[in-house]
């Protein structure tokens, strides 16, 4: 997803998600993102919210977040948004 769309999607309500390490992650992140580190994603799909309700996943470099947006839609989330890499963000 273009960083545009991702930003206006997380600005109307979309849950931003860093699928990144906890070390990573307290090293920097997007404000207003959850962490839930890719390996662990499939056990806390609670945190992630409703199925219906938009996703905004990110990683490093966009490999683990594909991997999350994967994951995401296969557990029925409807609405998911891969940005890729967190720098994209800008």
């Amino acid at each position: 997803v273009a960083p545009e769309k991702a930003k206006a999607l997380v600005e109307h309500g979309a849950r931003l998600v860093d699928v990144r390490s906890p070390g990573e992650f307290a090293g920097g992140h997007i404000q207003g993102a959850i962490n839930i580190p890719v390996g662990e994603l499939s056990a806390r799909l609670g945190e992630v919210g409703e199925r219906e309700r938009p996703v905004v996943v990110y990683c490093a470099s966009g490999m683990r977040s594909a991997s999350a947006a994967d994951l995401l839609r296969g557990a029925g989330f409807t609405e998911v948004h891969d940005l890729g890499a967190m720098v994209r963000w800008g």
